[in-house]
């Protein structure tokens, strides 16, 4: 049976599910997506604690090498990597090096090792909707689920967090706005309740890369102008999506779900700074705010030691060197996206599996070349337009609806390059 251990907030809860520590032992971790800059840094943060954490599975797309070179380090149970093929080469590499870590290939042993009871925290890292049924099965088996992620709560909040009352589950944000959020929430909060006191949550946003650039420049914006963060070191995608404010209005949505609150009661408040990474408004007139330097190590280290804290690697945060802090409203007509995810928020439903899977197509169709930075949203709009939404009860439905609104979304991704191109040619500038 697992123990009860004494909860800050006045709550008793499962050592089993808050991943607390018995004495002398250490925590199993498994890492969703290790490859990439939320599994870098957790990678770093679990490194300064050897006595406290010990790596158990690591999982990836298609980066062998790196994911080589990370099995090198932390010698974990089991590696997992989406593509078999990359998986094939993962396996020799390991084996020509003497390293016994066993490898696997799929979303079925991705699956297999979130739900692994070696581990008692498993990170969720997985960019986009590949993410949402391996992040489901750890909630399933009753884990400290630290999600990083936005897509699974996007697509199927309601799911994950009726899974996670059934199986005991505990869901902890690691985005730093959720994350900020949470450790200003009031005394006893767990994910998916609602509080009385609390007015508002406000989410800040840095603005991304083109917060100052006039709408007609933004047509011509490029990928490499996109993922330039001005204060994150993240991912193309997710670089993409701060740039067109995707990422707020998907954090909107995933703040509506871990907070129990109305679209209405989650405001976005532009902060070019990204020092104040979120507030949370009570209704007796307080604000509380979390403050940081904007470094990703913060919330994880937060997340993985809870109730605890422990050494993250981020240097103090001076208030004298920072000197002052901005704040505006963002500009939802250069930036539609915002808009978007709000109205699909209000729709619920399958609105918001439909706008996220819209945006993961139009991003990458940017990424590509494909499509101009102002088409994402227009594809986005497009696409909500010509679906239907309907109950987001079953996740069948919920896939049924994400691959529905792929296919539309990249139909219209080649007739806007159809379009292009006879634009091209009516002007003398194609062949």
């Amino acid at each position: 049976m697992d123990r009860d251990v004494s909860d800050p907030r006045g709550v008793a809860v499962s050592a089993h599910a808050t991943g607390a520590r018995t004495a002398g032992s250490r925590q199993g971790v498994t890492l969703l997506g290790s490859t990439g800059s939320i599994g870098i840094n957790t990678l770093d943060v679990l490194a300064k604690h050897p006595e406290r954490y010990r790596v158990v599975a690591l999982t990836a797309n298609t980066q062998v090498d790196r994911l080589y070179e990370q099995c090198q380090r932390f010698r974990p149970q089991r590696a997992v990597m989406l593509d078999s093929d990359a998986a094939g080469r993962l396996a020799e590499k390991l084996r020509l090096a003497g390293v016994p870590t066993e490898v696997s290939a799929g979303n079925q042993a991705l699956a297999d090792v979130a739900a692994s009871p070696e581990a008692q925290i498993v990170v969720a890292a997985i960019v986009g909707a590949a993410g949402l049924l391996p992040t489901l099965a750890a909630v399933r088996a009753g884990k400290r689920v630290l999600i990083a992620n936005k897509e699974p709560l996007v697509m199927s909040g309601g799911i994950f967090i009726e899974e996670a009352r059934k199986s005991g589950a505990q869901i902890l944000p690691v985005d730093s706005e959720h994350n900020a959020i949470f450790q200003c929430m009031p005394n006893g909060f767990v994910a998916g309740g609602s509080r009385p006191e609390v007015r508002r949550v406000l989410l800040t946003c840095s603005g991304g890369p083109f917060r100052t650039w006039p709408a007609d420049r933004l047509v011509a914006a490029t990928p490499e102008q996109a993922c330039a963060h001005p204060n994150w070191v993240m991912g193309r995608k997710i670089s993409v999506d701060s740039a067109t404010l995707m990422n707020k209005g998907l954090e909107l949505i995933e703040a509506c779900w871990l907070f129990g609150l109305e679209p209405e009661k989650v405001e976005v408040v532009v902060h070019p700074q990204s020092v104040i990474h979120s507030l949370v408004d009570y209704t007796d007139g307080s604000v509380l705010a979390q403050l940081g330097n904007p470094d990703m190590r913060t919330p994880i280290a937060h997340a993985l030691a809870w109730p605890e804290r422990i050494e993250s690697g981020v240097r103090s945060l001076d208030l004298l060197e920072i000197a002052h802090l901005d704040f505006g409203a963002p500009d939802t007509v250069r930036f539609p996206c915002l808009r978007l995810a709000y109205e699909a928020a209000h729709a619920g439903g399958t609105a918001p599996t439909v706008l996220n899977a819209a945006n993961e197509i139009a991003v990458q169709a940017f990424l590509d070349h494909e499509i101009a930075f102002t088409e994402i949203a227009q594809i986005i709009e497009a696409t909500l337009d010509r679906s239907g939404t309907c109950s987001a009860d079953l996740l069948s439905t919920i896939l049924a609806e994400d691959e529905k609104a792929r296919r539309l979304a990249r139909e219209l991704v080649h007739a806007h390059g159809q379009a292009r191109q006879a634009s091209a040619r009516s002007t003398g500038g194609g062949a």
